[in-house]
């Protein structure tokens, strides 16, 4: 067939022929009559059987940031969040049409929205289809649009939704919220929203994991003596005992007193640093009972230790 197509387009006579739509068809049959059958043969049919497309389409998604507490994340808080997004147009109910009017067919297309149209080539007729421009391809005009989305279907609306943030979230973390984004054109469904959360940073508690991590200053007679003493902590207060003899850098563990956690059951711990006082101003008073304290004791030397053994570091090899 692809030779014999070549001698007839390679001959002017039979070409001149086929140009005024006579027998010498190249590929056979008279005329153009057998194009779609050939335009079958290699891709499969001719012009596309697509109809209207809808005026309705999903809306977009939203991604918000959510700022909370630390204290909001222990056992996980409800928080109301307002944005503007898209709403269905109320007056029209997204139908983007004035009320008692409805959208009429295009007289263009008739209703098809897209227009065909036939290009004589070299091969034949060519069937071209495109998007119609009057309807934009929708077989349907708005004659009368809604005065109030002005023939949108929607229109910019501010909306309060209630955020269920769980307990053990962290920064960074995404709450998925489905449907509750904007809707659509013409009343289309709407798009998901995302919640990004912020988790503020606290003055005296720091965050490990699922650990609240703190310390706590202790003077030299209640680390040498030990004591009891109750502190207020993010979730209430807090009974914490100081045994005699503590040092700095010492680690109180309070159990179950952290933060929820996000997957599993139960909480995390506190974690308590202490932190011993030297103090640096005496009374000629104090300077003779510490003198006496020393003397009855068996002095020990100043031992020269790492830097890195510092309280920080300590503390922070305790916390891990």
């Amino acid at each position: 067939m692809v030779t014999h197509a070549y001698e007839v387009l390679s001959d002017p006579v039979s070409r001149e022929n086929y140009d005024r739509g006579g027998d010498s068809n190249p590929f056979g049959g008279g005329g153009f009559a057998d194009f779609g059958d050939i335009f079958s043969t290699f891709f499969g049919g001719g012009q596309s059987s697509r109809g209207p497309r809808s005026r309705s389409e999903r809306g977009q998604d939203a991604l918000l940031r959510l700022d909370v507490e630390l204290a909001d994340v222990i056992f996980g808080i409800e928080k109301e969040v307002e944005f503007d997004t898209a709403a269905v147009c109320e007056t029209c109910s997204g139908s983007c049409c004035q009320p008692g009017t409805s959208p009429v067919t295009c007289d263009i297309c008739g209703g098809a929205g897209v227009i065909n149209r036939t290009v004589r080539s070299l091969l034949g007729n060519v069937m071209t289809q495109a998007p119609c421009g009057s309807c934009r391809g929708f077989g349907t005009v708005i004659a009368t649009p809604c005065t109030t989305c002005q023939g949108h279907g929607r229109v910019r609306a501010r909306k309060t939704v209630t955020i269920d943030v769980p307990a053990g979230v962290d920064s960074g973390v995404r709450l998925h919220l489905p449907g509750s984004g904007e809707v659509g054109p013409a009343g289309g469904a709407s798009g998901d929203l995302f919640i990004e959360i912020l988790v503020r940073s606290n003055d005296v508690f720091n965050r490990l994991k699922d650990d609240l991590l703190c310390t706590v200053d202790v003077s030299m007679a209640d680390a040498i003596l030990g004591t009891t003493f109750t502190f207020e902590a993010l979730d209430g207060p807090v009974d914490v005992e100081i045994k005699p003899g503590a040092q700095s850098a010492d680690v109180i563990v309070i159990r179950d007193r952290g933060i929820g956690r996000l997957r599993g059951n139960g909480r995390g711990d506190l974690r308590i640093g202490l932190h011993v006082l030297t103090p640096t101003k005496l009374s000629a008073k104090e300077k003779e009972l510490i003198a006496s304290f020393a003397s009855s004791r068996k002095a020990q030397p100043p031992v020269l230790g790492s830097f890195q053994q510092g309280l920080f570091a300590k503390l922070r090899d305790r916390f891990l």
